[in-house]
């Protein structure tokens, strides 16, 4: 089972869950992704574009390892310009919950330099609990 954990005395959350529980389930680790296509070339001109596709990267892993994005538990996503991922909330909160459904991890975003490919704008790792 999967707990999402809102605490009265924290900030209302907005497209996260501030704690994630888990009691039972196999834990899936998944890799970072970034925008790549099948033929490992980075697509998508900015970053909402590029967290669509990061983002279904990552749930095609996971559906892989037989998970849902509700069974998702903690999610990290970094980017290389923090401002513009930050100013794109709303239309990178849409990709969400059009890939993934109104379930929020606990989440995390981080700025960052840069990525593996020099072209990625943003990256998302994440853990999921898959039930058994």
């Amino acid at each position: 089972m999967i707990e999402r954990i809102d605490p009265d005395g924290l900030a209302p959350p907005s497209g996260f869950a501030h704690a994630v529980a888990v009691d039972r389930g196999r834990i899936v680790f998944l890799a970072g992704q970034t925008a790549l296509d099948a033929g490992g070339r980075v697509v998508g001109d900015g970053v909402v574009e590029q967290f669509e596709r990061a983002l279904g990267n990552l749930l095609t892993a996971l559906r892989a390892a037989g998970g849902e994005p509700e069974h998702l538990v903690s999610l990290t996503v970094y980017a290389v310009d923090l401002g513009d991922y930050r100013a794109r909330a709303r239309e990178l909160g849409a990709v969400w919950r059009k890939l993934a459904g109104r379930r929020y991890p606990a989440m995390a975003a981080v700025g960052v330099s840069r990525l593996w490919d020099p072209e990625a704008l943003v990256e998302v790792q994440g853990v999921a609990a898959v039930p058994s």
